[in-house]
């Protein structure tokens, strides 16, 4: 079976050699109902036996873990906005008691004109994984659920994957150079329960299951959004037609991806191998076919 390196892709499971397999399963995380309470960032750290980081607050946001790493595989990022760039607010959707406040423009007399972004980022999983692609040992792979993997014990600590992410998720432990990053918990996965973030984020901004559905339930979403005048809502990762063949881990976002620290047009750094392979074989043909007519014409002197 042949390896597609870009472009839509209906069965991630089935391109990476499994004949059978369950559906493809991933994240939608609905931003605009975050509370940035981080239980999803203990709860990964906890099953997952991820190790803490000597994080403190860095005077510059409430967000003390920064952005994802080999420590980090969940990342709450705290994203602060002047009043002015504040779109209109209106029940989002947010679980409490009683009815929903108002909607409102501006702040009120007295309130910090302050909006607040709150995103719970993680591996995008994406449909072609450039990571797993350059990968010399075989220790990231795809699995039957189309998430990727890294297989520690295989890891050699070459690096290859980390620049290759478009999105800069992939990271190296400083002890062993090792690589580590979210799994889907796929330990969990192959007995039938979720991942621990999405079991632990109570506003279910975290929402787990079969990529195929997760799409629709996030289109119907934004359509609910923007019928309450929250036209910044948009999604984010979830086109299969975008440059990494849509992720299996995607976004609704309140604001440009740029906000939020992601690359807007992101692009799987493997795609145009076929291609480079192709003139390195031409420039090599050339060069083989010049050196023979050399050698020739000397030959007849």
């Amino acid at each position: 079976m042949s390896h597609r390196l870009s472009g839509p892709l209906n069965d991630v499971a089935g391109d990476a050699g499994y004949v059978d397999h369950p559906p493809r399963m991933g994240f939608f995380t609905d931003t605009s109902i975050c509370i940035g309470c981080k239980a999803c960032e203990v709860a990964c750290k906890e099953w997952n036996g991820v190790p803490d980081d000597p994080h403190g607050l860095t005077a510059m946001s409430y967000d003390n873990t920064g952005g994802l790493g080999a420590d980090t595989w969940r990342h709450v990022a705290f994203i602060e906005q002047p009043a002015t760039q504040r779109s209109t607010t209106s029940d989002l959707g947010m679980p409490g008691i009683g009815p929903p406040e108002p909607a409102r423009d501006q702040p009120d007399e007295g309130e910090a004109g302050v909006r607040w972004l709150m995103s719970s980022d993680v591996c995008k999983h994406c449909t072609h994984a450039a990571c797993l692609d350059v990968c010399p040992t075989g220790a990231l792979f795809r699995t039957e659920f189309g998430t990727v993997v890294v297989q520690e014990d295989v890891c050699n600590g070459c690096g290859y994957c980390v620049p290759a992410c478009p999105y800069g998720v992939i990271d190296q432990r400083k002890e062993d150079g090792r690589v580590f990053k979210c799994t889907l918990c796929y330990d969990r996965l192959k007995v039938g329960e979720h991942p621990a973030c999405a079991k632990a984020c109570p506003t279910e901004s975290i929402q787990f299951g079969e990529v195929s559905e997760l799409r629709q339930r996030a289109a119907t979403r934004v359509a609910e959004l923007h019928e309450q005048g929250v036209d910044v809502a948009r999604l984010y990762g979830e086109d299969p037609d975008d440059g990494v063949g849509g992720d299996g881990a995607f976004f609704l976002l309140m604001d440009e991806p740029e906000v939020y620290g992601l690359p807007p047009d992101p692009v799987v750094t493997t795609r145009d191998l076929p291609d480079m392979w192709r003139h390195v074989g031409a420039a090599a043909l050339t060069l083989v076919g010049l050196a023979a007519s050399s050698f020739l014409r000397r030959r007849h002197r």
